[in-house]
């Protein structure tokens, strides 16, 4: 996971994508979910206590939080459910953009879900009329 989040911050951050909008695709929810139910996520982020995103969620979600797919369902209590863990990585995903100007369109997957195709399209289609829109700056 910590890999992950290093690659996605230098190719987030890299020079020739400083504007450039970015679709991330946090694969393999269902497995997540299983997994999630067994093992902590404390055991990967020490720092994890799932109380943050719930406080932040409770507030009207956070900034640039456009794109956000949350599907699973809440189960169980306290703060290894689904939700909170799956809010938790995509916020430290989201955390590694440096650049104002770009947008984070981040989605929980599964390889084997046809609806994909969708989100990518409704992705890149706001992508667009944004870039656009800033282009004249109406955005």
């Amino acid at each position: 996971m910590h890999e992950s989040l290093m690659l996605f911050d230098s190719i987030c951050n890299n020079k020739f994508f400083i504007d450039t909008s970015i679709i991330l695709f946090l694969n393999k929810k269902d497995l997540f979910a299983e997994k999630i139910k067994k093992s902590p996520l404390s055991i990967c982020f020490p720092e994890y206590t799932g109380e943050e995103e719930r406080g932040r969620e409770r507030e009207g979600g956070r900034e640039g939080e456009r794109g956000r797919e949350r599907e699973g369902g809440r189960e169980g209590e306290g703060p290894n459910t689904y939700d909170d863990a799956a809010a938790y990585i995509q916020a430290q995903f989201e955390s590694k953009n440096r650049s104002p100007n770009k947008e984070i369109y981040c989605h929980l997957t599964c390889a084997t879900d046809t609806g994909n195709i969708q989100v990518v399209f409704d992705a890149v289609t706001d992508i667009i009329i944004a870039n656009n829109l800033r282009g004249c700056g109406l955005y």
